[in-house]
């Protein structure tokens, strides 16, 4: 009799194979249960209070997020106080070059059991396929909360930078919920802009990981299937990078 091999080893496997993985939302369960995950429903109720993003450079009203910075190291979450988010524009060139201040996730939110699975899950992650002379302290970790809306008038983007590296080491992508949208395709490139690969996440918990010090990602834009609806796409976005 075959056993399926345990979740966090198969995705270690894939991500220094190819430096990306779509990981299916039965699979990301799986992966998190083991490190305290439960009440995902009030978890995923919370993108429902997010704050207009307000600093995008396209003009766009599209996006709602909230933020959060921690630092993880061995056995500890350590919530930072709020900060701006920034981002060069080497790496963001429609909304990097400034810092923006978003409204901070609730605290509720901030210590909720799912995201501190998810925060454990990817401090294992990273810290297993780091080599240990390069090995950080601790991890530098960013959350956002974001919710892309559409409309018959405006189509939501995911990405509006573009295809883009984020300017850290690890990137996870959450799938929270989507609501009366179409498309929303994620795409993988290498460094040279050679396609590798491509995927959607269209099931609450679907996830995306990438080492970001390997390949570029994207999202294609949303719209409505039905304009008289609300539609939208919720994502959990996770960085970490060496501090």
């Amino acid at each position: 009799m075959t056993h399926p091999v345990p979740p966090l080893p198969e995705l270690e496997h894939a991500l220094r194979d190819q430096g990306f993985v779509f990981v299916p939302s039965e699979r990301t369960r799986a992966l998190l249960e083991p490190f305290g995950l439960t009440d995902w429903d009030g978890f995923a109720a919370s993108w429902g209070r997010l704050g207009l993003d307000r600093y995008m450079a396209d003009g766009g009203r599209y996006r709602r997020r909230r933020h959060a910075t921690y630092v993880l190291s061995d056995g500890q979450v350590l919530r930072r106080r709020h900060q701006p988010h920034y981002q060069s524009r080497d790496y963001n060139e429609l909304n990097g070059g400034i810092e923006r201040w978003f409204r901070p996730v609730e605290p509720e939110i901030g210590a909720h059991p799912a995201l501190i699975a998810v925060l454990r899950a990817m401090y294992t992650l990273a810290t297993d396929l780091t080599p240990p002379e390069a090995l950080p302290e601790a991890w530098h970790t960013e959350i956002h909360q974001f919710r892309i809306e559409a409309s018959l008038d405006e189509a939501g983007q995911p990405t509006p930078e573009g295809l883009h590296r984020d300017g850290v080491d690890w990137v996870m992508v959450l799938m929270i919920s989507r609501e009366n949208i179409a498309q929303g395709e994620t795409s993988i490139h290498g460094l040279r802009g050679e396609p590798l690969g491509g995927f959607t996440l269209d099931r609450a918990m679907d996830a995306a990981i990438v080492d970001d010090n390997r390949v570029f990602h994207g999202v294609t834009p949303v719209r409505p299937l039905d304009p008289t609806r609300p539609a939208f796409r919720d994502v959990l976005v996770v960085t970490l990078r060496h501090q």
